[in-house]
């Protein structure tokens, strides 16, 4: 069964909307974004996450202090890295790491030592697929998401063409910028069907 991550929460009412609908990874924007928060403040919604759900800190070209300090104050069970990053500190932080990889015209990058890939639009967060025949035919060799563009009504279609380990969204699941509890109950529920 494909997993289902949802992105970019900031208030109770969505945390709690995706975890009773059965989401796998809530994920926290540390990276600076108008889905962005501090640390402090997903804290307080980490604690009412029951520990069969992961929590995700979502970074860009993060320092490795940064990572861990995020990783110790929210708590959080993964880390997922866009932009800049040396490919040989993965292996000092402690826990997994998701590494970000924008798909575009030239060779997307197809191996990492992170725990998983995960295939995004060339502009994170604009709610816009990349073309998915880019990553037609490649042997991806370690589980991956699939995000950038997603709704209730594509991602079925997502899962079929590429049996991902887990899915992403996070302005797919929005009403005028803001996560709608509906619009998440729906994504979920295309997905675990």
């Amino acid at each position: 069964m494909t997993k289902v991550k949802i992105c970019g929460l900031s208030t109770q009412e969505a945390v709690t909307a995706a975890v009773d609908s059965g989401a796998d990874y809530i994920g926290f924007v540390f990276a600076p974004s108008k889905r962005q928060i501090s640390l402090e403040k997903a804290n307080k919604l980490a604690k009412d996450i029951p520990a069969s759900v992961q929590t995700v800190g979502v970074f860009v070209s993060p320092s490795l202090e940064e990572l861990e300090g995020a990783v110790k104050t929210v708590p959080l069970d993964l880390v997922q890295v866009h932009g800049d990053f040396d490919e040989e500190l993965i292996n000092q932080i402690s826990v997994p790491i998701i590494r970000a990889v924008q798909v575009t015209k030239k060779e997307p990058i197809l191996l990492s030592k992170a725990r998983y890939l995960l295939f995004d639009a060339p502009m994170a967060g604009s709610g816009e697929t990349f073309d998915w025949q880019l990553l037609r035919d490649k042997h991806i060799k370690q589980p991956f998401f699939i995000a950038g563009g997603l709704n209730a009504d594509n991602v079925k279609e997502c899962i079929q063409r590429f049996s991902p380990y887990a899915v992403d969204v996070s302005s797919g699941v929005e009403t005028n910028g803001h996560k709608d509890s509906q619009k998440i109950i729906k994504f979920i529920e295309s997905v675990k069907r």
